[in-house]
């Protein structure tokens, strides 16, 4: 009788009872201001990763557990730190990875200018700002052919 229970399949859930159970997306505000670029986001970490085509260009943090690095994280690598630093003061890398220096940049929720530092980070995305996003390094190898194939043409 047991057998018989574990190997019995659920009906597929309604859209609503799959859209009930999926997660709050955190600061839903940024989401809004790129819409122009259609992102794509997938889950990370416990996060909420979004990508500009084969860009990861920020990762969404509300951990109620670990709030050191909640907020909005940009992909960026360290020679382009100083400049974001100046557009946003109250960046800084994540401490999570226990690192003194990341790529990950974080613009804390906590910072008085959290709102109006994560509209700007997404104006930039929007205007591809180059200094903001990166090409997971799985991804890197199929682009670079991508980009050969389109430059062939």
């Amino acid at each position: 009788m047991s057998k018989a229970r574990q190997n019995r399949v659920s009906p597929p859930a309604s859209s609503f009872e799959r859209l009930i159970r999926r997660k709050a997306v955190p600061y839903e505000f940024v989401l809004d201001a790129i819409a122009a670029i259609a992102p794509t986001t997938r889950s990370m970490f416990g996060c909420l990763a979004i990508y500009a085509g084969d860009k990861i260009v920020l990762l969404l943090r509300d951990r109620p557990n670990e709030i050191a690095d909640n907020g909005v994280w940009l992909a960026t690598t360290a020679e382009h730190h100083e400049s974001l630093h100046r557009e946003f003061p109250n960046m800084r890398s994540i401490q999570l990875f226990g690192k003194e220096v990341t790529g990950w940049q974080v613009l804390p929720v906590d910072a008085p200018d959290f709102e109006e530092s994560a509209i700007r980070a997404c104006e930039l995305i929007v205007r591809r700002d180059r200094r903001i996003g990166k090409v997971p390094k799985g991804k890197q190898g199929s682009t670079s052919r991508r980009k050969g194939s389109v430059g062939s043409r």
